[in-house]
């Protein structure tokens, strides 16, 4: 299994590769082609590898009474489920043109399918992953049909137990080996205390030879970096163009403002990351000429001298002497010449 792998054409994720970043639009484009179309932009302009959308084949996702129920909530847009739903969701045409016009401004375009005939769609339409809403992480018919495509797939794990993700894990596993999964919890907006970041470790531990990453619902940036920081590979946030308009997700959204902020943050957090391997940089080398302290004499030391602990102090010196941590490899041995008080040792000064 791999630690990595090519998600989008061109695109790695996992290893030292950067974090991949998708920006979920959702439904959050009002039913309005234009406004989605200006969303991908968005999500370009910010620095966001992915724009994201949901696609459903309504009469496969719902039973006829859930598309008949009655939905009286502010943010609907018809006086039934099913109303409500046509309203948001794009036709095949108009999914294609979306796809076309996001190959046009260089950002990649893919959708949760939310059903399997969704699914089949956007296989046609050739997204470069499928993404698994965690509503949909337990229907196991629908992961192995998924998975046996052979397309990348990411996996969200929102309401879901971890032996729930083991068989995921398993079942996704036999027939596709490039996934991921994401950490999730499904609430909008989503209280800090219910985000549980600590799962992605458990995660690393449980499936450590498959990439990790975060899909969060939290208000905010700093979450979504700290999860980065604990080594998320994937990270996808719901996005909108304006907080206040309505539909459920958008409260729980990122402006383009905090969208470019998040980015950016994530990008600056992966160069600060660095190396594991402590050593001096070239960058200290000013800070150490001027501070790097030198054994010194602690009192005049005449010329045969055998070298005691008690005879040496630690300061800044000039000319910088002996480092300190070689102190203990002096004891014992003869001084060359005579060394006055507070004078720095210097390694030709010692037999």
């Amino acid at each position: 299994m791999p630690l990595q792998f090519e998600l989008c054409p061109g695109r790695m994720i996992g290893d030292s590769h950067p974090c991949f970043i998708i920006a979920e639009i959702g439904q959050n484009h009002q039913g309005d082609i234009e406004i989605a179309k200006k969303m991908i932009k968005m999500a370009k302009d910010c620095g966001a590898d992915c724009a994201k959308f949901q696609k459903s084949e309504l009469e496969c996702k719902f039973s006829k009474k859930a598309l008949e129920r009655l939905y009286t909530s502010k943010h609907s847009w018809g006086k039934t489920y099913g109303e409500h739903k046509r309203h948001l969701e794009f036709s095949h045409d108009q999914y294609r043109e979306l796809k076309k016009y996001a190959t046009e401004i260089g950002i990649f375009l893919t959708a949760s399918g939310m059903d399997e005939m969704a699914v089949e769609f956007l296989h046609e339409l050739d997204v470069p992953f499928f993404k698994v809403a965690s509503c949909d992480a337990n229907n196991f018919p629908y992961l192995e049909s998924t998975a046996k495509k052979g397309r990348p797939m990411v996996v969200s794990s929102g309401m879901q137990s971890m032996e729930t993700m083991r068989e995921v894990y398993k079942t996704v596993r036999k027939h596709n080996q490039n996934f991921t999964i994401l950490q999730c919890t499904s609430a909008y907006p989503l209280d800090p205390k219910d985000v549980n970041l600590s799962v992605i470790r458990e995660y690393q531990k449980e499936f450590p030879d498959i990439p990790i990453g975060y899909s969060g619902h939290e208000q905010g940036l700093y979450i979504t970096v700290a999860a980065v920081a604990m080594g998320a590979k994937v990270v996808e946030r719901h996005v909108t163009l304006d907080k206040t308009w309505k539909g459920n997700d958008h409260e729980a959204s990122l402006e383009p403002s905090e969208l470019s902020e998040l980015v950016r943050a994530i990008r600056l957090l992966e160069m600060a990351m660095g190396s594991p391997v402590k050593q001096m940089l070239p960058c200290e080398k000013n800070c150490h000429d001027k501070l790097g302290k030198s054994v010194v004499a602690k009192g005049a030391i005449p010329k045969g001298t055998v070298l005691s602990l008690d005879m040496f102090a630690v300061k800044v010196g000039e000319p910088k002497g002996i480092s300190p941590e070689t102190m203990n490899q002096l004891v014992g041995k003869k001084i060359k010449v005579d060394v006055e008080d507070d004078d720095s040792i210097l390694v030709d000064m010692i037999e």
